[in-house]
């Protein structure tokens, strides 16, 4: 006997259930958090934007996979650094599921730069002992010297920072004698070769000098090399590199990296460069400008010399004219005049010939004259550019210092004028953070 349609449908096997899709993106987000999280990722950051709200949105991605991220404001707020693109970052947060859209997702509470993280807290850490041990006061700054007798430099011989400072110092001032002592500048014997190099120039500075032999007297040395990761300058994050800079009996110049790049070394030298080509050029004045400088002075001299001879003429001539012209009065004025003309004239050029001796050493040797104003010029040009650079309220809030105000843009300057609930706004760095008072305690 043939089944019936009735019995046929009995036999079937039930079909999957029907989800609604909204559900369905629910139960996936609760399996996720029960079977993940808290989760921590590490990736290459693509694709980062920050809204106007503030939040960020970005991918994290590897050689096999991609994952959608999103850090709200409140954790954004919290960063340390600006998230690029292409750099290597770890975060942690929670999976879940945009369910607008059914997209998997990780909502981000923390983001670290890759193996940078730790390094990171280490210079923050070390930074702050130094600060309060007064390694960096604008007070123990020293002015770089207008004319150097000669310069040091420590760097690797392989370096390009090498070949730059080399090329500039040649270019601007052949005639002064440099000194190279060479360190590595990267990986774990660098901090140690940096200070047995600068102990070496220091030694020389003081004319301490291996028996029978003989070096050039060093005014200011520059501690240089190139660019790159945190952990290819860490060398220059040493706690005794940092003693070594300060105890220099002369100035010293840090040029590590590039302008973005700071170090432990650029902090207690008593001049940062942006790059090792722009501190050869701080302490290599062209001998042209001094040239220039000389003609300017003996122009000068030529024109208040004539100034005073047409003044004289003059007064010679208001006297010859009361006398009258039979006077022998101003016959002998005028005698007197062509003496003292011809008196000026020999002095005249009795001056100029000096000058342009002076000019002729000049062409080998720095001028004496001139060293001293300029010296005092170079020195209250940069006792003024340390006040500025102490003055930047960019620096300030470089070092973790906010600008509060109101949302009428008036400044925050007491807890009296706050209370809950209060929309503010926290200017940082790098923008502006919108907060929310939840409380307002007085000390």
């Amino acid at each position: 006997m043939k089944p019936s349609h009735t019995d046929i449908n009995t036999r079937l096997p039930e079909g999957p259930r029907v989800w609604a899709v909204g559900a369905l993106c629910h139960a996936i987000a609760d399996a996720l958090e029960s079977r993940f999280n808290p989760v921590a990722v590490a990736g290459e950051m693509t694709g980062f934007s920050r809204a106007a709200s503030g939040h960020c949105y970005f991918s994290l991605k590897d050689a096999s996979g991609q994952l959608r991220c999103a850090m709200f404001r409140r954790s954004a707020s919290l960063l340390d650094f600006v998230p690029r693109d292409g750099e290597k970052v770890e975060v942690r947060g929670r999976l879940g599921v945009y369910e607008p859209r059914g997209e998997l997702q990780l909502i981000v509470e923390s983001l670290t730069r890759a193996g940078q993280g730790s390094l990171f807290e280490q210079f923050l850490l070390l930074k702050a002992r130094l600060e309060a041990q007064g390694l960096f006061d604008a007070a123990r700054k020293r002015a770089l010297p207008a004319m150097p007798r000669g310069i040091g430099v420590v760097t690797s011989l392989g370096a390009a920072a090498l070949h730059d400072v080399v090329t500039a110092l040649q270019r601007r001032v052949p005639h002064i004698p440099v000194v190279i002592a060479p360190a590595s500048v990267q990986g774990d014997n660098a901090p140690r070769e940096l200070v047995r190099s600068l102990e070496s120039l220091y030694d020389l500075s003081q004319g301490k000098v291996p028996r029978g032999g003989e070096a050039p007297a060093m005014d200011v040395i520059l501690l240089v090399r190139g660019g790159g990761a945190m952990e290819d300058l860490w060398g220059f994050n040493d706690e005794q590199l940092a003693h070594t800079i300060a105890a220099s009996p002369v100035p010293v110049i840090s040029g590590v990296g590039h302008e973005t790049d700071f170090t432990i070394a650029d902090f207690v030298a008593d001049l940062r460069a942006p790059t090792p080509t722009a501190a050869a050029e701080l302490v290599s004045a062209s001998t042209e400008s001094y040239l220039r400088n000389l003609d300017e002075v003996q122009a000068r001299l030529r024109k208040s010399l004539t100034h005073t001879l047409e003044r004289e003429a003059q007064h010679v001539d208001h006297i010859a004219a009361r006398l009258g012209r039979p006077s022998g009065a101003t016959a002998r004025q005028r005698a007197r005049l062509d003496a003292l003309q011809q008196s000026l004239q020999h002095a005249m050029g009795r001056n100029l010939q000096a000058h342009q001796h002076a000019l002729s050493l000049l062409q080998d040797h720095f001028p004496r004259a001139t060293r001293q104003g300029l010296q005092r010029l170079h020195d209250s040009c940069g006792r003024a550019e340390l006040r500025l650079r102490a003055l930047d309220p960019a620096l300030i809030l470089q070092r973790g210092y906010a600008w509060l105000t109101q949302e009428d843009g008036k400044p925050i300057t007491t807890v009296g004028q706050v209370h809950a609930g209060q929309n503010l706004s926290a200017t940082l760095a790098d923008g502006t953070v919108d907060l929310r008072v939840q409380n307002a305690r007085h000390n």
